[in-house]
């Protein structure tokens, strides 16, 4: 069953480098459609992680423990990359000089 694994380190150490690349990529341009993409990434690698979870019957004990891990660090990412895409969307639309909805970081640089 193919699967991206985050219990390996070193796929773990990839993710999050292609993360932070991403993430300086979306910064640098000041386009949050960037860090929109890498959202849905997530949350797609965390749908197709929950249907191979639901789905297959024949899992053995190492393997169910392997994606319940994996489905965590997939909510971590998907929770990340949908603040760090808020923090994109926030530059792109001061500097375009658009009106937001709301200031949707208030918030959480609040609590900080």
């Amino acid at each position: 069953m193919p699967m991206i694994n985050f219990t390996n380190p070193l796929t773990l150490l990839v993710a999050t480098l292609i993360f932070v690349l991403v993430l300086i990529l979306a910064k640098e341009t000041k386009r949050s459609v960037i860090t929109a993409i890498l959202l849905f990434v997530f949350v797609g690698l965390l749908i197709a992680h929950v249907v191979v979870f639901t789905t297959s019957s024949n899992l053995t004990q190492d393997t169910v423990s392997d994606l319940i891990v994996t489905m965590v660090f997939d909510l971590i990412f998907v929770l990340i990359s949908f603040i760090s895409y808020l923090w994109i969307d926030d530059i792109e639309a001061k500097l375009k000089k658009k009106k937001s909805i709301d200031n949707s970081l208030d918030w959480f640089w609040g609590k900080i």
